[in-house]
């Protein structure tokens, strides 16, 4: 479908005959008699650009404008304004507005500025797209990453919510991924071009934060020397992330409501409120519900916060991501490191699928770069690995089960020479059957002398002594 241009003018006039200009183009053109009218359609289908006189009586131009940032991010605005108010319009582009153009109108100058905002609108969408494909693939540094069910959910619900200005609030104990998922929500949306502007209210002193967040004046307390930006000024135009918002200080969460319900800021010291345009994303590795329960947490403030709320899974509702995840790990780190480490043992492997990771992906990437830091060799293998995590190199993924349950399985990274694979095959088969080779090599549909040419005495050494066949085997 073409892209929608909407124009709003209180003129019926000015509204018919931009129509008709935009309509010879070949545009697809909406009309609004007022501000409220064209809100209705922004709120209704996606608009490429809106062409809004600045002043209309009941929701001006500009009013208009601050309402089409909140409710459709990815629209441009074009002004039209009377050479008596270009200051105006001048303070409506700090807004976001993509142009302005002054009256009377000329054809050649509206078609001009309305076409550039056009191909802005488009090249922002194809942008947006890009970087949705990269993010799935795993391309962008820093990607979550993830094919686990419950894992591609919370990546659909990011990607749902990036493109709009939602504050959205990520749960999930430490570890998870909650500053990327963040990440993600920026770089996703419109906002990608402004800042992304992390804080830790955890990390920053009760006495700190507030100053941090907000800003103060010259002369506000003992040291502040000079006028200084909080965060909230630096993260215009962007996106404010807000680690650990359960610690706050009952002040700072006052001061923090406000400026979700009025979207203006006041430095400390200072009486001149700011507007600010900042999208709020916040984390929290605590029960928030339990914490407004306690009274501990503003009731308000929460749900003010949890417009949208996702939840990141812990790293053990997911094992099946880990040999995904430890092979990202491993190239990256190794890279970083100048180590020449190309793989994982099956057997290392298993340690890391059976580990229960309680200091989830940040402790498997841990352990991962303290393997490649301390390996002698080309290959990873369990002794390689932190002895917590080696510890669970002997224990299998799972046990046969009853019928019609989920068969056993083996992981093998994408890279592994095919000889390695049918000896990682053969060696998991034969401790499945306890040793029995003549059964390995009916399950697998070969010969039981394959088994004998391709498993030497060292293969079956290892596996004697790891327990994994029992001794005697010839």
């Amino acid at each position: 479908m073409e892209p929608l241009i909407l124009i709003a003018d209180d003129e019926r006039s000015n509204l018919e005959s931009l129509g008709r200009i935009f309509a010879k183009e070949g545009w697809r053109v909406a009309l609004a008699e007022s501000g409220a009218a064209a809100l209705e359609v922004l709120r209704r289908e996606p608009v490429a650009v809106l062409v809004t006189d600045l002043m209309m009586p009941g929701m001006s131009g500009e009013a208009l404008l601050r309402a089409a940032r909140t409710v459709s991010p990815q629209t441009e605005v074009v002004l039209v304004t009377a050479y008596g108010t270009v200051e105006a319009a001048v303070s409506a582009m700090k807004e976001g507005a993509y142009d302005f153009i002054t009256k009377p109108v000329k054809r050649h100058a509206i078609v001009k500025t309305v076409r550039q905002a056009l191909e802005k609108a488009k090249l922002v969408a194809e942008n947006r797209a890009l970087r949705a494909r990269l993010f799935d693939l795993g391309v962008v540094p820093g990607t979550l990453i993830g094919n686990a069910p419950s894992f591609r959910a919370v990546l659909d619900a990011l990607r749902q919510a990036a493109p709009t200005s939602a504050t959205v609030l990520l749960s999930g104990e430490s570890g998870t991924g909650k500053e990327l998922a963040a990440r993600m929500l920026h770089e996703l949306s419109p906002r990608a071009s402004g800042p992304f502007v992390p804080i830790s209210c955890a990390a920053i002193p009760e006495t700190i934060l507030e100053s941090e967040l907000f800003g103060y004046e010259r002369g506000a307390f003992t040291g502040a020397a000079a006028r200084r930006e909080g965060r909230f000024e630096r993260a215009h135009g962007g996106t404010l992330f807000l680690d650990e918002v359960g610690e706050m200080s009952p002040a700072v969460q006052v001061k923090l409501l406000r400026v979700l319900q009025d979207g203006v800021v006041e430095r400390l010291g200072g009486t001149q409120p700011l507007t600010v345009d900042v999208r709020i994303v916040a984390a929290t590795n605590k029960e928030l519900m339990a914490e407004v329960r306690s009274g501990r947490f503003r009731e308000d403030l929460f749900y003010r916060l949890n417009v949208v709320a996702v939840r990141l899974p812990p790293l053990r509702e997911r094992r099946e991501d880990v040999p995904l995840l430890a092979s990202v790990f491993l190239r990256r780190l190794a890279e970083k490191n100048a180590k020449p480490v190309s793989g994982l043992t099956p057997a290392a492997l298993l340690a890391l699928e059976s580990y229960p990771w309680p200091g989830n992906v940040r402790e498997l990437e841990h352990a991962v770069e303290r393997a490649v830091v301390l390996s002698r060799g080309e290959i990873i293998d369990v002794h390689d690995l932190p002895e917590a995590v080696a510890r669970g190199a002997g224990e299998p993924l799972a046990e046969p089960g009853p019928a019609g349950e989920r068969p056993l399985s083996i992981t093998i990274a994408v890279g592994t020479p095919m000889e390695e694979v049918e000896r990682v095959v053969i060696r998991e088969t034969l401790r499945h059957t306890r040793g029995d080779k003549t059964l390995a090599a009916q399950l697998l549909g070969i010969a039981a002398r394959t088994i004998y040419r391709k498993l030497d005495r060292d293969d079956e050494g290892r596996l004697v002594e790891k327990g994994l066949l029992p001794g005697g085997e010839e």
